[in-house]
């Protein structure tokens, strides 16, 4: 390799026509995803996309219906007792025992995980989500976002190698959860690989890739930025000094290829004295691309013109 050239970080995981089926609903249907070291990734979708089926499988405690996957070059299900230990995941409904306080379920955590210099890791762990003033008290009297929070610490305590977080800042105060995506990116800069579920569509932009997922199947999958192309834009134009003129109005699903020439029209003139631009959300792009494939499921001649949204 010449001077100046890096190779790319390696795959962690990798998906390959990965299907899951649960009598007769269709979870996921022949997915394929790759993800590297070092790498945030985000899973967004409708609720029923396979998000959780897909981390499920990922993390060893489900069975593909079909199709293969590897974590680390291993196979989740039949190497799982060399791959725990280099991955950490935070469930969607937090696995705590609600008998015990705050820092005994981190210490039962950390004693699975054979985790050395356990008491100093347990008190960072709880400084980090904030939960130091009730460390002694039972889980059992907690708020669910505060239950997130432990079961987030539970998984970040070995420090793994890849991180499975579904839904970690669902009811987390916008402070704390500012908090933990400095940590993931911290995480991240140091070669932590995170797969991380969630509604958040800020949260979203945090990522370095997402994959929609809608009906078990990948619809997109793109850098924020790349999705945010995808996006339309609304143009407003005045021209003139009248209180009452209108708005002179147009769509443009390119707007930096197509302003300029909408405004060739104008001339450039002195009289166009204001122009606003709205883009399209990272919300809205997200559901045009599932209505679309909505409408391609009930009329598959429907939605052609809709490839780029």
């Amino acid at each position: 390799m010449s001077d100046g050239q890096h190779a790319d970080p390696p795959d962690v995981i990798t998906v390959r026509a990965l299907s899951k089926r649960y009598a007769h609903v269709q979870a996921l249907a022949g997915i394929d995803l790759t993800v590297r070291q070092g790498e945030i990734f985000g899973l967004l979708g409708p609720n029923g996309g396979g998000k959780t089926t897909l981390i499920k499988i990922l993390v060893g405690s489900s069975r593909p219906t079909a199709g293969a996957v590897q974590v680390l070059g291993l196979d989740p299900r039949g190497q799982s007792r060399t791959l725990r230990h280099q991955i950490g995941y935070m469930p969607q409904a937090p696995a705590l025992y609600d008998d015990l306080s705050p820092r005994h379920n981190l210490r039962f955590f950390g004693q699975a995980h054979a985790v050395a210099n356990l008491d100093q890791r347990i008190d960072a762990a709880l400084e980090l989500i904030g939960l130091q003033a009730r460390a002694r008290d039972a889980v059992y009297g907690f708020s669910g976002g505060m239950k997130q929070r432990l079961s987030l610490a539970c998984a970040l305590l070995h420090e793994p190698r890849v991180l499975f977080l579904d839904e970690p800042t669902a009811g987390v105060d916008p402070k704390l959860r500012e908090t933990f995506w400095e940590h993931f990116r911290a995480l991240a800069a140091g070669g932590v690989t995170i797969l991380v579920s969630t509604h958040q569509m800020d949260e979203a932009l945090f990522c370095d890739r997402l994959a929609i997922l809608r009906d078990g199947a990948v619809l997109a999958t793109d850098t924020p930025h790349g999705l945010l192309r995808r996006g339309r834009t609304q143009v407003r134009l005045w021209r003139g000094r009248g209180a009452d003129r209108p708005a002179e109005e147009a769509t443009l699903a390119d707007y930096a290829e197509q302003l300029p020439e909408m405004l060739q029209r104008y001339g450039l003139d002195a009289a166009v004295d204001r122009i606003e631009l709205e883009h399209d959300t990272l919300e809205t792009i997200v559901l045009r691309l599932i209505n679309a494939a909505d409408r391609r499921s009930d009329d598959p001649q429907d939605g052609a013109d809709d490839s780029r949204c």
